[in-house]
């Protein structure tokens, strides 16, 4: 774990790509995996390609709300492009939306895989085999249950990063069940992907939005 700039707390992926790139909104000179490349369609939109795959010239911004808005209102965009580009309404949405997608995909292939374990249940056997990577903790499930886990946790493993900005019906849909409240994430083909991808989406909304309340409180 790291903190960001921002004051976030961030989490790289030391697998990650480490060439780096320059903000086209603040012009500062960052690692891939803390931006969002950008590309420019056949009719000069402006599309988000979080995989970095899409064709042409891209154009990279800092991953996080405030910089993705600044391009657009400066026109970093169209300079980057040396055009004129459209952008649309709400492109740091549209980011944000994407990443959202790309972590619960990656939590239903760890289910898959048998490398995340559901349920609360499963994640009390799951901590004490193991460190997980990650805890899953839904916006909107009981305080108690998951406190209960937050100490059970904290006592065999210190602090583990929490994702808690998902609701139970989204990690339910992802994991192919009805609702999922508490989920863990061990090591696999998945951790240091969603490792890169939460560490984006934090500036974009809050990881973890009960633990930010309580600290902040």
């Amino acid at each position: 774990m790291r903190l960001t700039r921002t004051g976030r707390t961030r989490l790289a992926d030391p697998r990650a790509n480490t060439r780096e790139r320059r903000c086209a909104a603040t012009g500062e000179t960052r690692p891939e995996a803390e931006l969002i490349r950008f590309a420019i369609s056949p009719d000069g939109l402006v599309v988000p390609d979080l995989a970095a795959k899409l064709p042409g010239r891209g154009i990279w911004v800092s991953a996080d709300r405030a910089s993705v808005a600044r391009a657009v209102k400066t026109g970093g965009f169209s300079r980057s492009a040396k055009r004129g580009v459209k952008t649309p309404d709400d492109l740091a949405g549209q980011v944000e939306a994407l990443l959202v997608t790309r972590a619960l995909s990656l939590l239903g292939l760890a289910r898959r895989a048998g490398t995340l374990a559901a349920g609360f249940d499963a994640v009390k056997i799951a901590l004490k085999s193991a460190r997980p990577v990650w805890r899953i903790e839904a916006s909107d499930g009981a305080r108690d249950g998951r406190e209960k886990l937050d100490r059970l946790a904290y006592a065999a493993w210190g602090d583990i990063p929490v994702a808690g900005c998902f609701t139970a019906a989204e990690l339910g849909q992802a994991t192919g069940r009805d609702a999922l409240v508490h989920a863990a994430l061990s090591g696999g083909a998945q951790s240091g992907a969603f490792d890169a991808v939460m560490g984006r989406l934090s500036g974009f909304r809050a990881v973890d939005p009960a633990r930010e309340a309580h600290e902040n409180g």
